[in-house]
């Protein structure tokens, strides 16, 4: 299997965590960093996306399946972002797992 160039997900979670540290006006991230409804709002949207990422599964379209799993990667970013949470940490719990 060839590895893939996954800098993407660093470059994304590097944008969200600017926006968190430098809001930028009608920014969709800011808008949810700094919702009234605080981390139940990004954890609203995580949840939408779970089941639309499930639907999407269910229905067997591969391209639905790509664009709300992205949805939802984007989304879990977020929540990373403002619970202070790092790629780094993810990655690491994740090799502790390998066996």
């Amino acid at each position: 299997m060839q590895d893939t160039d996954i800098s993407i997900f660093n470059e994304l979670y590097g944008i969200i965590k600017d926006r968190k540290e430098n809001p930028v006006e009608n920014s969709y991230v800011c808008s949810l960093l700094d919702h009234r409804k605080g981390i139940d709002k990004i954890l609203e949207k995580v949840g939408e996306e779970s089941i639309e990422t499930i639907l999407a599964v269910k229905s067997g379209k591969r391209e639905e399946i790509i664009y709300e799993s992205s949805d939802l990667l984007f989304h879990l970013m977020v929540m990373f972002v403002a619970e202070g949470i790092t790629l780094e940490e993810i990655a690491t719990e994740l090799q502790k797992r390998r066996k």
